[in-house]
């Protein structure tokens, strides 16, 4: 290959790598690139032994540039790419529908209602997520509701209701108003007195497989009919707590013929023994179920539109009889299909990560391997990045599957600019270095867009850690990065293979070429830190911990800074644990 055409594929491989960079918010990937190199200069093919090895160093210079720097550069070398990915963005902007009927209405008022039965999973961010965003782009109202009503099946959790609001707060919304339905008790009975009253609603002590036999068949139930008084005895008994578990229910009257056998005299409330765990709600026997207090709740409150999943279509549609017996105006309604993560080895599910918690597999709700909000938090991922994915994936009916690559790349235009660089060798490799020229200390620049922030000092003394991967071939030069450019001397045959300290043997000469030597000859960029003096690192991962050693600046941030470990990735520094800096690592 001649000069004159490796220049050229030099400046192809400059535009693909830039491009790639700022589409998916990452460091370039040589192999995406090859793939458009190749295919829009065919002349290259020929030379596609030696083509790596020019894309390669250009890739590790990408790598090395900010996203401002990187963005004004594609705008010199190819404009047409910089205005491709900006009309990209732009189609991204308008992910959500406009809600239906909205301008019938004087206020947009829209509600959560989690079970606060645990801290929430990756999937339950979707819903604060997608309203919290209408409620900004409407001007309108947000209520947090607490469907705590069921304290057997699906048992709140005392710590969970504190934890979910500060979630909340962690995705950047605030709700109007906050209710615990536990609270509300005295509500729902006089409601379901009123709808007695109204021949809506009556007791029924059929046994459950008895009864689910009768529906089936479309059959009433010979309660059915009972004297209204009769009724209204039976259930104020309930309320007394004078029925066991399973003894007696109060029914909403619907039609028993009903094409869809969900639909046909469902149970409004039920006997639990069980004791609610908080205290003002533990002497309640006779619960609401959720679709009876959840309508009366969505009325009372003024709640003009839902949104719920696909799967809870039959809600809406028993709540309206609840609904046409009072003579109240149904909200609008949208329902969605369920969000699937593929990113994590432990089902997103509560009560799987619960007992993962339990059976120590997971070390606490933000364990970076558990597909929890309070994990991605640990792991220094804000919360606007978590919504604005959420928000991409719109309000479909289908099922949809969240990218975490799509969370990351928004996280890392939120955090690029403000992190430091620095870094940190994982299972390094002790070289000593010599030369008699060479210099005390290495200064990169803390950051790549922003020389007012200055230049790091990580000391070299007599030797350097390199990752094993970086520690070149005998006689072949690395450059570290902003240190200089030394040689590999492999150790003679009669000479100790190693130092007994992770040592590989050899040692390295400082050349003192100049930055040519990678941008001409090719010669690999890696970073480094002191052998010695240098900070103990546990990097805690989705895939588990990992260990290194940082250079010395680390030790200098507070719990919550983000750093770009350069080559491996951001972080969120977290603390000191026996005298080792614990880590969470975010995302490349």
């Amino acid at each position: 290959m001649d000069d004159d055409l490796r220049e050229r594929v030099r400046t192809a491989a400059e535009r693909h790598a830039l491009f790639n960079a700022l589409k998916h918010g990452s460091d370039p990937d040589v192999g995406a690139i090859m793939g458009p190199l190749m295919g829009e200069n065919p002349e290259f093919r020929e030379h596609g032994d030696e083509i790596p090895g020019v894309v390669a160093p250009v890739a590790s210079e990408v790598s090395g540039m900010g996203a401002e720097e990187r963005r004004d550069r594609l705008g010199e070398l190819a404009p047409d790419l910089l205005a491709e990915l900006d009309a990209d963005d732009e189609e991204e902007d308008d992910a959500l529908p406009d809600l239906p009927n909205a301008d019938e209405y004087d206020e947009i008022r829209m509600r959560l209602a989690p079970n606060p039965n645990g801290p929430w999973h990756l999937g339950n961010a979707r819903m604060p997520s997608v309203i919290g965003t209408y409620k900004q782009q409407y001007d309108g109202w947000m209520l947090c509701r607490f469907d705590d009503t069921d304290p057997e099946t699906k048992r709140p959790d005392l710590d969970a209701y504190d934890a979910i609001l500060d979630a909340v707060d962690y995705l950047g919304f605030e709700p109007d108003e906050v209710v615990r339905a536990s609270d509300r008790m005295e509500t729902y009975y006089d409601h379901a007195r009123e709808l007695i009253d109204e021949g809506g609603a009556y007791t029924c002590s059929c046994p459950a497989e008895e009864f689910r036999s009768m529906k089936a068949d479309a059959e009433a139930c010979p309660h059915r009919d009972k004297p209204a008084e009769t009724v209204r005895e039976e259930f104020d008994a309930m309320v007394d707590g004078d029925y066991e578990s399973g003894e007696m229910v109060l029914r909403v009257k619907t039609d028993i013929e009903h094409k869809n056998p969900a639909l046909r005299d469902f149970v409004a409330f039920r006997m639990v023994d069980t004791p609610h765990p908080r205290e003002e709600a533990s002497d309640y026997r006779a619960w609401p179920m959720l679709d009876f207090q959840s309508g009366v709740d969505d009325h009372l409150t003024g709640i003009t539109h839902i949104i719920r999943g696909i799967d809870l279509q039959d809600s809406a549609k028993r709540q309206r009889f609840v609904y046409d017996y009072f003579g109240w105006e149904y909200p609008e309604v949208l329902h969605w299909g369920h969000v699937q993560i593929d990113a994590y080895d432990v089902a997103m599910s509560t009560s799987t990560i619960k007992a993962e918690i339990a059976d120590g597999e997971l070390t606490g709700w933000d364990d970076p391997r558990a597909p929890t909000l309070a994990s991605v938090r640990r792991r220094g991922i804000r919360g606007e990045a978590v919504v604005e994915s959420m928000v991409e994936l719109g309000v479909s009916t289908t099922n949809v599957d969240l990218a975490m690559s799509s969370v990351y790349a928004n996280n890392r235009e939120l955090v690029d600019d403000g992190a430091d660089r620095r870094f940190l060798v994982r299972n390094g490799e002790l070289l000593p270095v010599a030369g008699d020229d060479r210099p005390d200390a290495g200064h990169p620049p803390l950051h790549p867009n922003h020389d007012d922030r200055g230049d790091r000092d990580i000391p070299v003394d007599d030797a350097v850690r390199l990752e094993p991967d970086d520690v070149p071939a005998d006689g072949e030069r690395v450059w570290l990065k902003g240190y200089g450019c030394l040689r590999y001397e492999a150790a003679s045959e009669n000479a100790d293979a190693a130092d007994g300290d992770g040592g590989a043997g050899g040692e390295l000469v400082w050349t003192g070429d100049d930055i040519s030597a990678v941008r001409e000859d090719g010669v690999p960029v890696v970073h480094w830190v002191p052998a010695e003096e240098n900070v103990r690192v546990r990097l805690r991962t989705m895939d588990g911990d990992v260990f290194g050693r940082a250079e010395p600046g680390f030790a200098s941030y507070e719990p919550d800074d983000v750093v770009q470990f350069e080559r491996v990735g951001f972080a969120r520094y977290d603390g000191t644990d026996d005298g080792v800096t614990v880590a969470y690592y975010a995302h490349p």
